[in-house]
């Protein structure tokens, strides 16, 4: 594709040309730009301290903008020691990230109606040569109902991998059952036995190859049909609950990115500073504080913002819970829940832009802050380059090995 001319190759990963990052970086506002600058003199200050970064990402735009891949390649560097995530995320991951589907009417199939989507369109998923095969090798799959399927007329897009997608989707679903199986016999997470067979350019991936946890978070685990269910399967709520508290616990510095439910993950039910875990700890279960932390949350809700001001300026949050009167009332806003955790939070800094713009500018300034040379960048969707790198991405990840994540888990050889 032609687009691909604005991406310059250095070695086997795309870099965005600097002319191209400094277009992302003039459209973002100043408060924007300086937050961005805030975070990379934060996030670097951490590094050079010996300190250690989590990010918690949500699945959306994380996947089409190429965030996920940004931090595993930050996680790569070891710039990023343990991360968030939601099922959605950790499913499409196992199935390749991003792929190339056909969209078809699935009436053309013959499928009954009323087990088709609201749109009744289904997807075929577009293969490279010996693709299905691999893929038929591991599980039972129809090679004359896939060619039907290719022969029907429709749409091609890049698309989040797995989900509706034939054979994508069934094959991903059967093979996250059965790796849920071999989790829960070594009472490891789906993520954890999963990772080792993940591409490096994956959060799953990436954190296995560096023994750093990867891990879905308790709210995010309803996603990705059978994989967000054998996620759920594979360890218990209070063991996840456990392990998520302690990676946030380990963490100097906690990077949001269009994560909802917030509040649920970073002051679960073991965090004593917004005060969930006061009977935890009465109770004598190890909880930590979120008081000293640095929390960076980037996010294109304007209401995050104003409600993180309004605390700084009159602590119109604190004042409403001190009352027991609504939060909505008392800001004016349509008041999500994940605002009061994260405005009261002494160390918390939103910033409000687009996550396509501020990941590539955020890594770039923070790999030149430290002397690493950042090997991958992504960049906004629906722009000649961003969309170089959803190309990319379709074309370099790979699906799921399950037999390497069976030897890997077999040999010990994941984080724990």
């Amino acid at each position: 594709m032609s687009s691909k001319r604005h991406l310059p190759q250095t070695g086997k990963r795309p870099l965005v040309s600097r002319a191209a990052l400094e277009s992302l970086w003039q459209g973002l506002d100043d408060e924007a730009r300086r937050g961005v600058s805030r975070a990379v003199r934060l996030w670097a200050k951490v590094k050079r301290a010996g300190g250690k970064v989590v990010v918690a990402t949500g699945s959306g735009p994380n996947l089409h903008e190429g965030v996920t891949c940004q931090v595993a390649e930050l996680v790569r560097l070891g710039l990023v020691d343990g991360v968030l995530t939601s099922a959605a995320v950790a499913a499409h991951e196992m199935a390749g990230a991003l792929e190339r589907v056909k969209r078809i009417e699935g009436a053309e199939l013959g499928l009954d109606p009323a087990i088709l989507p609201a749109d009744g369109m289904v997807e075929v998923s577009l293969l490279g040569p010996g693709e299905f095969e691999r893929l038929a090798a591991q599980t039972e799959l129809d090679q004359d109902h896939y060619q039907r399927m290719l022969a029907l007329s429709g749409p091609e897009i890049i698309k989040v991998a797995g989900n509706l997608a034939y054979p994508s989707g069934l094959w991903l679903e059967r093979m996250a059952r059965r790796l849920q199986k071999r989790a829960k016999r070594a009472r490891l997470p789906l993520e954890a036995a999963a990772g080792p067979g993940c591409d490096p350019l994956t959060t799953l991936g990436a954190c296995a190859r560096r023994r750093v946890p990867c891990l879905v978070t308790v709210p995010q685990m309803v996603g990705g049909g059978q994989v967000g269910l054998a996620i759920a399967d594979s360890i218990s709520v209070s063991q996840r609950s456990r392990r998520i508290a302690a990676l946030l616990a380990s963490a100097d510095l906690i990077i949001e990115s269009g994560v909802a439910l917030t509040q649920e993950i970073h002051d679960g039910p073991l965090e004593t500073y917004t005060g969930h875990g006061l009977w935890a700890h009465h109770e004598g279960l190890e909880t930590y504080s979120l008081k000293d932390k640095a929390v960076v949350r980037i996010d294109l809700d304007p209401a995050l913002k104003l409600a993180w001001r309004l605390e700084r300026d009159q602590q119109t949050v604190a004042r409403a819970i001190h009352q027991g009167k609504p939060k909505a009332t008392g800001t004016g806003l349509a008041f999500r829940m994940e605002m009061s955790g994260f405005a009261r939070l002494p160390g918390s800094w939103p910033i409000t832009a687009d996550l396509g713009a501020v990941w590539p500018n955020l890594s770039a300034r923070l790999g030149k802050a430290l002397g690493v040379k950042v090997g991958f960048l992504c960049y906004k969707q629906g722009t000649p380059p961003g969309e170089a790198v959803r190309d990319y991405i379709v074309d370099r990840i790979r699906p799921l090995d399950p037999v390497r994540a069976a030897r890997a888990l077999k040999e010990k050889k994941t984080w724990r």
